[in-house]
């Protein structure tokens, strides 16, 4: 079977899971999920499951990727901060549908990949830099719409919180007992935040900092 064939596929199979919204659909569709994975796994660019990318991080199932965007609610007058641009396979999606995407990865080899298919696919709309996502993107605070592709903990961090919009909308999973993850919607009404549980998730853990410089070998 062809990619185009894979892609019809998955959009029936996105479909009859419950995913209806056109809009999101056609931000699934138009964006071609093998250019953000390794070449080993092009062949397996739509089917519904997370795949490695490298640095023990994935490009999550697309089933999630859509189920995520959909939980967003963005339109085209929304700026969306995105932490964990991993492949940058969500941005992607998002760019379809919003005005702009502010993006942050903390693995600089995966940020430049990223950014690689960015330009390569002419998604302008799309800011990506390095840094650590706890911290957000301050500078382009506040934000309408967050999304967070990495699993925080009990309650997203601060940060964030404080960089989301008056009635703006954070999508993230959250970890609860024994390291189940659910994924979380959360509505900013009066400076609190109305939580809306949804389904149950396994994402990469949400980690601070920036991760260690791989030592160099002795010349």
């Amino acid at each position: 079977m062809n990619l185009a064939a894979q892609k019809l596929r998955l959009l029936n199979y996105l479909r009859e899971a419950g995913l209806t919204d056109a809009r999101v659909l056609a931000a699934i569709e138009g964006v071609p999920r093998e250019r953000f994975m390794q070449p080993a796994f092009a062949d397996q660019a739509y089917e519904d499951h997370a795949l490695p990318i490298g640095l023990g991080q994935t490009i999550s199932q697309p089933l999630v990727v859509a189920f995520m965007t959909y939980m967003l609610e963005v339109t085209d007058r929304h700026k969306v901060l995105e932490i964990g641009t991993g492949s940058g396979y969500q941005a992607a999606v998002l760019s379809k549908l919003c005005r702009r995407v502010y993006s942050v990865e903390r693995h600089k080899p995966l940020l430049d990949e990223a950014v690689g298919r960015f330009q390569a696919l002419r998604l302008h709309n799309i800011t990506a830099r390095h840094g650590d996502g706890t911290r957000g993107w301050a500078e382009q605070a506040p934000f309408p719409r967050i999304i967070v592709t990495a699993a925080g903990g009990a309650e997203p961090p601060q940060p964030l919180v404080d960089q989301l919009d008056e009635g703006g909308i954070m999508v993230i999973p959250l970890s609860g007992e024994g390291g189940q993850q659910s994924l979380v919607r959360f509505e900013k009404r009066g400076g609190a935040l109305l939580r809306t549980e949804m389904s149950r998730v396994r994402f990469v853990p949400l980690l601070p900092n920036l991760p260690e410089a791989p030592a160099r070998a002795a010349s």
